[in-house]
């Protein structure tokens, strides 16, 4: 991330750089159109692109970041926090960690369809929230595919 942040910095550096360099060759030249303020604009057009490129990929970072941290908020709502808690202080509680089998966005979109849908019975009143176990008909099995054998 620091490495998008100084990509980030340094094409905005140059953008101002470019920027003042158009100014300072549109002053020096009465206003009229010469090769030194052409050579200038085109340097500034040159270094706005970079700077929306620049921005473009923060911003593609920052987004899949969102997308991640929602899908593992969601994950933790389902099974709770990945950390075990055992009572020991003072560790940083990376050996301490469950392992949560991965989920693709499929099979997570999946489960957070099923659970709206849940939510809705429920508050709905319906009965049929709780699945009967001689009712298999047009039911959604929410399991990971390691249980659905069991």
């Amino acid at each position: 991330m620091d490495h998008l942040v100084k990509n980030l910095e340094t094409a905005y550096s140059a953008l101002i750089s470019a920027s003042t360099a158009v100014l300072e060759a549109k002053d020096a030249s009465d206003i009229e159109r010469t090769a030194k303020t052409d050579d200038a604009l085109e340097r500034f057009y040159n270094n706005l692109q970079l700077f929306h490129a620049a921005c473009d990929q923060t911003q593609e970072f920052v987004e899949y970041l969102r997308l991640r941290i929602g899908s593992e908020c969601l994950v933790d709502e389902a099974t709770g926090p990945l950390t075990a808690k055992n009572g020991k202080s003072g560790q940083d509680g990376a050996e301490n960690r469950v392992a949560i089998p991965s989920l693709s966005a499929l099979r997570l979109e999946q489960m957070s369809k099923a659970v709206r849908w849940l939510v809705i019975e429920l508050q709905q009143g319906a009965a049929s929230a709780t699945p009967r176990p001689e009712d298999n008909s047009g039911g959604l099995d929410i399991r990971p595919e390691d249980d659905t054998h069991q």
